[in-house]
Protein backbone atom coordinates (compact mmCIF):
# COMPACT_ATOMS: atom_id res chain seq x y z
CA UNK A 1 0.00 0.00 0.00
CA UNK A 2 1.52 3.50 -0.67
CA UNK A 3 2.45 5.43 1.96
CA UNK A 4 1.34 8.96 2.53
CA UNK A 5 2.70 11.74 4.39
CA UNK A 6 2.02 10.55 8.47
CA UNK A 7 1.79 13.75 10.08
CA UNK A 8 -1.98 12.94 10.19
CA UNK A 9 -2.61 11.57 14.49
CA UNK A 10 -6.36 11.97 14.36
CA UNK A 11 -8.33 9.46 12.59
CA UNK A 12 -11.68 10.48 10.68
CA UNK A 13 -13.84 10.58 13.36
CA UNK A 14 -11.74 12.55 15.33
CA UNK A 15 -11.55 15.08 12.22
CA UNK A 16 -15.28 14.92 11.28
CA UNK A 17 -16.74 16.14 15.31
CA UNK A 18 -13.51 18.14 16.37
CA UNK A 19 -10.86 19.15 13.99
CA UNK A 20 -12.92 19.59 10.76
CA UNK A 21 -14.42 23.56 9.96
CA UNK A 22 -18.15 21.25 9.72
CA UNK A 23 -17.17 20.00 13.12
CA UNK A 24 -18.65 22.67 15.27
CA UNK A 25 -21.82 21.78 13.54
CA UNK A 26 -21.81 18.37 13.10
CA UNK A 27 -20.77 17.58 17.23
CA UNK A 28 -24.04 19.54 17.84
CA UNK A 29 -26.40 16.98 15.79
CA UNK A 30 -24.79 14.56 17.94
CA UNK A 31 -24.99 16.09 20.99
CA UNK A 32 -28.43 16.83 19.93
CA UNK A 33 -29.21 13.39 18.93
CA UNK A 34 -27.72 11.66 22.27
CA UNK A 35 -29.74 14.33 24.78
CA UNK A 36 -33.21 15.21 22.17
CA UNK A 37 -32.28 18.81 22.53
CA UNK A 38 -31.94 21.07 19.18
CA UNK A 39 -28.53 23.36 19.59
CA UNK A 40 -27.82 25.29 16.73
CA UNK A 41 -24.95 27.04 15.84
CA UNK A 42 -25.79 30.07 18.21
CA UNK A 43 -24.64 27.26 21.05
CA UNK A 44 -21.33 27.95 22.82
CA UNK A 45 -19.16 25.31 22.14
CA UNK A 46 -14.96 24.97 23.40
CA UNK A 47 -13.71 22.04 21.79
CA UNK A 48 -10.90 20.65 24.93
CA UNK A 49 -7.88 18.22 23.87
CA UNK A 50 -5.62 16.60 25.82
CA UNK A 51 -2.24 15.05 24.25
CA UNK A 52 -1.90 10.96 24.70
CA UNK A 53 -4.55 10.43 27.81
CA UNK A 54 -6.72 7.84 26.10
CA UNK A 55 -4.31 6.40 23.95
CA UNK A 56 -0.37 6.97 23.99
CA UNK A 57 0.26 6.23 20.13
CA UNK A 58 -2.88 7.42 18.47
CA UNK A 59 -5.84 10.79 19.03
CA UNK A 60 -8.90 9.16 18.76
CA UNK A 61 -10.82 11.89 21.55
CA UNK A 62 -13.40 14.30 21.29
CA UNK A 63 -13.84 15.77 24.16
CA UNK A 64 -16.21 19.47 24.23
CA UNK A 65 -17.54 21.59 27.18
CA UNK A 66 -21.32 22.56 26.22
CA UNK A 67 -24.72 23.23 27.71
CA UNK A 68 -22.80 23.09 31.11
CA UNK A 69 -21.37 19.48 30.35
CA UNK A 70 -17.96 18.29 29.38
CA UNK A 71 -19.02 15.74 26.52
CA UNK A 72 -16.53 12.99 26.13
CA UNK A 73 -16.11 10.64 22.98
CA UNK A 74 -14.28 7.67 22.01
CA UNK A 75 -14.28 5.98 18.97
CA UNK A 76 -13.38 1.91 19.03
CA UNK A 77 -11.91 0.53 16.01
CA UNK A 78 -11.66 -2.62 18.27
CA UNK A 79 -12.27 -4.49 21.29
CA UNK A 80 -13.66 -2.87 23.44
CA UNK A 81 -11.50 -2.20 26.38
CA UNK A 82 -12.98 -2.74 30.00
CA UNK A 83 -10.63 -0.73 31.45
CA UNK A 84 -12.50 2.38 29.85
CA UNK A 85 -14.32 3.84 33.22
CA UNK A 86 -10.54 4.34 34.66
CA UNK A 87 -9.15 6.07 31.63
CA UNK A 88 -11.79 8.16 31.33
CA UNK A 89 -11.35 8.93 35.29
CA UNK A 90 -7.77 9.82 34.57
CA UNK A 91 -9.22 11.96 31.42
CA UNK A 92 -11.74 13.35 33.24
CA UNK A 93 -9.11 14.60 36.30
CA UNK A 94 -7.20 16.31 33.91
CA UNK A 95 -9.41 18.28 31.88
CA UNK A 96 -11.38 19.59 35.09
CA UNK A 97 -7.34 20.64 35.81
CA UNK A 98 -7.31 22.36 32.45
CA UNK A 99 -10.41 24.40 32.71
CA UNK A 100 -10.34 24.97 36.38
CA UNK A 101 -8.63 27.78 38.52
CA UNK A 102 -6.31 26.38 40.78
CA UNK A 103 -7.72 28.41 43.18
CA UNK A 104 -11.22 27.95 42.90
CA UNK A 105 -10.81 24.59 44.97
CA UNK A 106 -9.81 26.23 47.90
CA UNK A 107 -12.81 28.78 48.17
CA UNK A 108 -15.28 28.25 51.02
CA UNK A 109 -18.20 28.31 49.13
CA UNK A 110 -19.39 26.04 46.44
CA UNK A 111 -17.81 26.32 43.21
CA UNK A 112 -20.14 24.72 39.91
CA UNK A 113 -18.53 22.53 37.51
CA UNK A 114 -19.56 21.06 33.94
CA UNK A 115 -21.14 17.55 34.59
CA UNK A 116 -19.33 15.02 32.75
CA UNK A 117 -20.94 12.49 30.40
CA UNK A 118 -18.56 10.05 28.84
CA UNK A 119 -19.38 7.67 25.23
CA UNK A 120 -17.64 5.05 23.21
CA UNK A 121 -18.64 4.44 20.23
CA UNK A 122 -17.91 0.57 18.64
CA UNK A 123 -17.18 0.32 15.38
CA UNK A 124 -15.67 -2.59 15.03
CA UNK A 125 -16.19 -6.12 13.22
CA UNK A 126 -16.06 -8.05 16.02
CA UNK A 127 -20.49 -9.13 17.71
CA UNK A 128 -21.13 -6.54 20.36
CA UNK A 129 -24.51 -5.83 21.73
CA UNK A 130 -26.49 -2.41 20.63
CA UNK A 131 -25.29 -1.05 23.68
CA UNK A 132 -23.69 -1.59 26.79
CA UNK A 133 -22.80 0.15 30.19
CA UNK A 134 -19.39 0.10 31.83
CA UNK A 135 -18.88 1.19 35.23
CA UNK A 136 -15.64 1.97 37.42
CA UNK A 137 -17.04 0.34 40.54
CA UNK A 138 -16.86 -3.01 38.71
CA UNK A 139 -13.09 -3.35 38.79
CA UNK A 140 -13.42 -2.38 42.59
CA UNK A 141 -11.56 -5.47 44.07
CA UNK A 142 -14.57 -5.04 47.01
CA UNK A 143 -18.14 -4.43 46.06
CA UNK A 144 -19.22 -1.76 48.42
CA UNK A 145 -23.34 -0.99 48.69
CA UNK A 146 -22.74 2.31 47.68
CA UNK A 147 -19.88 2.79 45.57
CA UNK A 148 -18.39 6.38 47.25
CA UNK A 149 -16.50 7.01 43.49
CA UNK A 150 -18.19 5.69 39.96
CA UNK A 151 -18.04 6.70 36.55
CA UNK A 152 -20.53 5.42 34.24
CA UNK A 153 -19.36 4.94 30.18
CA UNK A 154 -22.35 4.17 27.67
CA UNK A 155 -20.56 2.06 24.96
CA UNK A 156 -23.23 2.51 21.56
CA UNK A 157 -22.53 -0.02 18.83
CA UNK A 158 -22.86 2.19 15.86
CA UNK A 159 -21.87 -0.72 13.15
CA UNK A 160 -24.61 0.26 10.56
CA UNK A 161 -25.94 -3.16 10.37
CA UNK A 162 -26.80 -3.21 13.91
CA UNK A 163 -29.02 -0.26 13.14
CA UNK A 164 -28.41 1.97 16.09
CA UNK A 165 -31.47 4.54 16.65
CA UNK A 166 -28.74 7.48 16.92
CA UNK A 167 -28.08 6.65 13.16
CA UNK A 168 -31.30 7.80 12.23
CA UNK A 169 -30.95 11.04 14.26
CA UNK A 170 -27.81 12.13 13.83
CA UNK A 171 -26.85 12.56 9.72
CA UNK A 172 -23.02 12.85 10.33
CA UNK A 173 -22.72 9.69 12.29
CA UNK A 174 -24.47 7.75 9.94
CA UNK A 175 -22.92 8.79 6.97
CA UNK A 176 -19.62 8.17 8.80
CA UNK A 177 -20.51 4.35 9.65
CA UNK A 178 -21.33 4.16 5.82
CA UNK A 179 -17.81 5.46 4.85
CA UNK A 180 -16.38 2.89 7.60
CA UNK A 181 -18.28 0.06 6.02
CA UNK A 182 -17.11 1.37 1.96
CA UNK A 183 -13.29 0.81 3.19
CA UNK A 184 -13.76 -2.35 5.26
CA UNK A 185 -15.22 -4.00 1.73
CA UNK A 186 -12.77 -2.44 -0.59
CA UNK A 187 -9.69 -2.77 1.53
CA UNK A 188 -10.29 -6.83 1.45
CA UNK A 189 -10.91 -6.82 -2.32
CA UNK A 190 -7.82 -4.58 -2.96
CA UNK A 191 -5.52 -4.00 -0.35
CA UNK A 192 -3.48 -1.33 -2.63
CA UNK A 193 -6.39 0.84 -3.76
CA UNK A 194 -9.22 -0.17 -1.51
CA UNK A 195 -8.74 3.34 0.62
CA UNK A 196 -9.09 5.62 -2.97
CA UNK A 197 -12.43 3.34 -3.87
CA UNK A 198 -14.23 3.56 -0.78
CA UNK A 199 -13.48 7.45 -1.30
CA UNK A 200 -14.86 7.40 -4.21
CA UNK A 201 -18.24 5.20 -3.99
CA UNK A 202 -18.76 7.57 -0.81
CA UNK A 203 -18.23 10.63 -3.21
CA UNK A 204 -20.80 9.01 -5.43
CA UNK A 205 -22.96 7.95 -3.37
CA UNK A 206 -23.53 10.86 -1.87
CA UNK A 207 -22.00 9.59 1.45
CA UNK A 208 -20.15 12.30 3.44
CA UNK A 209 -19.39 13.92 -0.32
CA UNK A 210 -18.72 17.48 0.32
CA UNK A 211 -16.19 16.19 3.05
CA UNK A 212 -14.51 13.95 0.81
CA UNK A 213 -14.10 15.83 -2.16
CA UNK A 214 -12.71 18.73 0.14
CA UNK A 215 -10.37 16.63 2.28
CA UNK A 216 -9.69 13.15 0.41
CA UNK A 217 -5.44 13.23 0.38
CA UNK A 218 -6.05 14.57 4.45
CA UNK A 219 -8.48 11.37 4.85
CA UNK A 220 -5.72 9.33 3.08
CA UNK A 221 -3.50 10.01 5.41
CA UNK A 222 -5.73 9.25 8.28
CA UNK A 223 -6.65 6.19 7.22
CA UNK A 224 -3.46 4.77 6.54
CA UNK A 225 -2.12 6.27 9.82
CA UNK A 226 -5.63 4.50 11.48
CA UNK A 227 -4.44 1.12 9.54
CA UNK A 228 -1.07 1.12 10.61
CA UNK A 229 -1.84 1.49 14.30
CA UNK A 230 -4.09 -1.46 14.37
CA UNK A 231 -1.42 -3.80 12.54
CA UNK A 232 1.67 -2.20 15.12
CA UNK A 233 -1.29 -2.91 18.47
CA UNK A 234 -2.03 -6.52 16.73
CA UNK A 235 1.90 -7.10 15.95
CA UNK A 236 2.51 -6.18 19.63
CA UNK A 237 -0.14 -8.64 21.03
CA UNK A 238 1.53 -11.80 19.03
CA UNK A 239 4.11 -10.50 20.40
CA UNK A 240 3.67 -10.47 24.31
CA UNK A 241 2.35 -13.81 23.61
CA UNK A 242 5.11 -15.57 22.19
CA UNK A 243 6.99 -13.97 24.68
CA UNK A 244 5.16 -14.80 28.03
CA UNK A 245 5.22 -18.55 26.67
CA UNK A 246 8.59 -18.69 26.02
CA UNK A 247 9.56 -17.31 29.25
CA UNK A 248 6.84 -20.37 30.80
CA UNK A 249 9.31 -22.82 28.74
CA UNK A 250 12.08 -21.39 29.80
CA UNK A 251 11.22 -21.21 33.82
CA UNK A 252 10.21 -24.74 33.59
CA UNK A 253 13.38 -26.21 31.83
CA UNK A 254 15.26 -24.15 34.32
CA UNK A 255 13.94 -26.42 36.83
CA UNK A 256 14.99 -29.75 35.60
CA UNK A 257 11.37 -31.40 36.01
CA UNK A 258 8.00 -32.01 34.42
CA UNK A 259 6.39 -29.91 37.33
CA UNK A 260 8.83 -27.36 36.66
CA UNK A 261 7.53 -27.00 32.90
CA UNK A 262 4.16 -27.06 34.04
CA UNK A 263 4.35 -24.57 36.54
CA UNK A 264 5.96 -22.34 33.97
CA UNK A 265 3.59 -23.00 31.83
CA UNK A 266 0.87 -21.83 34.13
CA UNK A 267 2.90 -18.79 34.90
CA UNK A 268 3.41 -17.70 31.58
CA UNK A 269 -0.51 -18.23 30.59
CA UNK A 270 -1.13 -16.09 33.76
CA UNK A 271 1.26 -13.36 32.61
CA UNK A 272 -0.14 -13.50 28.75
CA UNK A 273 -3.82 -13.20 30.40
CA UNK A 274 -2.61 -10.03 32.45
CA UNK A 275 -1.10 -8.65 29.25
CA UNK A 276 -4.57 -9.10 26.94
CA UNK A 277 -6.25 -7.52 29.47
CA UNK A 278 -4.24 -5.07 29.27
CA UNK A 279 -4.45 -4.71 25.91
CA UNK A 280 -8.43 -4.88 26.07
CA UNK A 281 -9.26 -8.02 25.12
CA UNK A 282 -12.25 -10.17 25.98
CA UNK A 283 -12.52 -12.51 29.00
CA UNK A 284 -13.51 -15.25 26.54
CA UNK A 285 -11.43 -14.64 23.98
CA UNK A 286 -8.15 -14.97 26.92
CA UNK A 287 -9.85 -17.97 28.20
CA UNK A 288 -9.89 -19.15 24.57
CA UNK A 289 -5.72 -18.10 23.89
CA UNK A 290 -4.59 -19.41 26.99
CA UNK A 291 -6.68 -21.78 27.95
CA UNK A 292 -7.56 -20.58 31.80
CA UNK A 293 -10.64 -20.64 33.35
CA UNK A 294 -12.77 -17.43 33.25
CA UNK A 295 -12.13 -17.15 37.16
CA UNK A 296 -8.33 -17.60 36.42
CA UNK A 297 -8.71 -15.11 34.22
CA UNK A 298 -10.69 -12.48 35.62
CA UNK A 299 -7.67 -12.58 38.87
CA UNK A 300 -4.95 -12.56 36.68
Amino acid sequence: MAKHNRRYKDSVFVDLFSEDKNAKANFLLLYNALHGTKLDASTELEPLRLEQVMYMAFRNDVACLVDGKIIVLIEHQSTVNENMPMRFLQYASRLYERIQNPRDRYLRRLKKIPSPEFYVFYNSEEDYPKSATLRLSDAFMTTPEKPCLELVVSVMNINYTKGSKILHTCKPLKEYTLFIDAVRRHTKLDSENGFQNAIKECIQNDVLREYLQRKSREVMNMLIAEYDYDVDIAVQREEEREIALQEGIVQGEAKGFSAGISEGSYKAKLKTAKILKQFGDSVQKIVQATGLTEAKVERS
